[in-house]
């Protein structure tokens, strides 16, 4: 079993700086939970919301949620809104990378440290710290940092070859960082990966852009199959729908260069629905959050959660850090989470269990128990893992009886938690926050596959939404064909439902988003935890029947669904 580097005081980027503590008091996802411009934490959800990292040396535990994190940081470094200093006490590899890059690239250093549990805890006491050289100082204490080393890295004739260059710039670097990478994590060597799957090619801020431009610039070229996440415009229709001819322009040139490296032109965040699926034990490289952990608990694929930009390197090398969850033995459960169930539920159930089962094991992989009666559906595992990965740090979870490794025995020293109706009915309310008028229904985070798509038309039944209320479902190219040979297509937009491909709520702007409305309706748990913080709207969550009829009638149902209330 690998150990993460840093069980000492380890110093992953050095930067000499100063500054105030802000000690969050739970992990923060960098995408959706930290405006990229300002640097003020954004996620409604978060015990700190409201705080302003700039220029403070800001402790977490770890980080947790969107592996796009990586690039708010370097857009954070670029504009000078970045913190000071970023110091973990467990492992983490979000930030840190984006912290590499934005050195390693840009010349933006920001310093990265982690700290074993007494020092962290005596440093969160702290008022102000220095960071001076490999020396950490505050409250008249002087710590000496490590920093970690890549000399033991076991690498292989043609690794070593990359990073002499012999492949050319591009892929000297994403070598050299991938090394970078290893060390940080604890891995011995690197792996053989099948694929890859790009996360970064959303335009929330101008790094993203930049980052690729200048890899693509480069020579940059993938090597082994390499799928792209959604983007931030329907691509071949975006000069029809009112999107700025700026925007417009540099959210396609993102998505080009990275199809120009050699991504297919995918453009969906749920890569799982293609035809060419990982097998269970293939070894992939996957960044975006809900992807990887669906392809690792539901497919039985290994794949770390890789930051937005290693990504890349993974792709233009076939090679990953060998560790985390490529191992057999850190794929054990840390946590059992026993569920009681209401007596009855609807499919807002599974996204709702997903949130609060991250929001109980935020660092470790649990496995659900109590549900192996139960029959979930492809949909509703998707629903599950997409809401698990905006509370949680872990690359997957178990369900007993319903995931390949459901069955794995807990590790040693496992905790036990419990979601019970009470949980649900909490996290119920705190999720419909907005009025009960509707004004958009959000369909499709992550994109909806055909089945829900086909669902959505046979829930309406012919009726059409309401005249005040606009109702929208992103999905992927191949779903979108499968869409119109099958006549759901025409079903949808009969009734009033607009359907888009390449873009997915997580990257969807005005004026595409309609810029009049103010409270949003949706199934999805990860829109409903990020929606807020993303669109300064109010945000309603309901299952999928719930959503149609709220398409039709233009409102929300007052209070609990009868499901909860019938349970209290």
């Amino acid at each position: 079993m690998t150990v993460p580097a840093g069980s000492e005081a380890t110093l992953f980027v050095q930067n000499d700086t100063r500054g105030d503590v802000l000690t969050c008091r739970e992990g923060l996802s960098f995408w959706g939970g930290v405006d990229p411009d300002t640097g003020r934490i954004i996620d409604t959800h978060h015990p700190d919301h409201g705080a302003m990292l700039a220029g403070r040396i800001v402790l977490m535990p770890t980080s947790r949620g969107s592996c796009s994190g990586s690039g708010v940081l370097l857009q954070l470094a670029r504009n000078g809104k970045a913190p000071a200093a970023l110091v973990f006490r467990e492992a983490e590899d979000i930030l840190t990378l984006g912290a590499i890059i934005s050195a390693r690239l840009f010349d933006r250093p920001i310093a990265v440290l982690r700290l074993p549990a007494e020092t962290y805890e005596a440093l969160s006491r702290a008022a102000e710290v220095e960071i001076k050289g490999n020396t950490l100082l505050f409250a008249e204490r002087q710590i000496e940092l490590s920093q970690p080393q890549t000399r033991g890295l076991r690498l292989s004739e043609t690794d070593r070859d990359r990073l002499a260059g012999r492949d050319g710039p591009a892929c000297q670097i994403a070598m050299e960082v991938l090394c970078l990478m290893a060390a940080v994590q604890g891995a011995r060597d690197l792996i053989d990966v099948s694929r890859a799957h790009i996360d970064g090619c959303i335009l929330a801020h101008d790094a993203n852009l930049d980052f690729a431009e200048k890899m693509d610039a480069l020579g940059a070229k993938t090597v082994i199959p390499t799928t792209i996440n959604a983007i931030s415009v329907d691509r071949e229709n975006w000069q029809t729908q009112g999107v700025p001819a700026d925007f417009g322009a540099k959210a396609s040139r993102l998505a080009d260069a990275y199809v120009h490296m050699g991504a297919r032109p995918t453009f969906t965040c749920a890569p799982y629905l293609l035809d060419d699926v990982p097998d269970e034990d293939e070894a992939i490289g996957w960044s975006e959050s809900n992807a990887v952990i669906y392809a690792n608990s539901v497919l039985g694929a290994r794949t770390q959660k890789h930051p937005d930009y290693l990504d890349l390197f993974i792709a233009i090398t076939g090679r990953a850090p060998n560790t985390g969850v490529y191992l057999a033995e850190n794929r054990r459960p840390v946590c059992e989470i026993r569920v009681a169930l209401p007596a009855s539920f609807d499919d807002a159930l599974w996204p709702m269990l997903g949130w609060l089962a991250g929001a109980k094991s935020p660092a470790g992989i649990p496995v659900l128990s109590g549900l192996e009666h139960l029959s979930p559906t492809p949909d509703d595992l998707k629903a599950l893992c997409a809401a698990f990965g905006t509370t949680s740090a872990a690359p997957m979870l178990h369900v007993r009886g319903h995931t390949p490794e459901g069955g794995l025995p807990l590790a040693v020293d496992a905790r036990l938690e419990e979601i019970t109706p009470g949980d649900l009915r909490q996290l119920w309310r705190e999720f419909n926050a907005g009025g009960d008028r509707i004004d958009l229904v959000a369909i499709g985070s992550p994109h909806a596959s055909l089945a829900e798509t086909r669902r959505f038309a046979d829930l309406l039944d012919a009726q059409h939404c309401h005249d005040g209320t606009t109702a929208i479902v992103t999905v992927g190219r191949r779903t979108l064909a499968d869409m119109a040979a099958e006549g759901i297509l025409d079903r949808l937009q009969g009734a009033g439902v607009k359907v888009i491909p390449d873009l997915c709520w997580c990257s969807i702007t005005e004026p595409v988003f309609p810029a009049e409305a103010s409270v949003v309706m949706t199934n999805s748990g990860k829109y409903a935890h990020y929606g807020k913080g993303l669109t300064g709207r109010n945000m309603r969550f309901g299952s999928l029947e719930d959503c149609t009829r709220a398409a039709v009638t233009g409102r929300a149902g007052p209070g609990l669904p009868a499901w909860l209330a019938s349970d209290s």
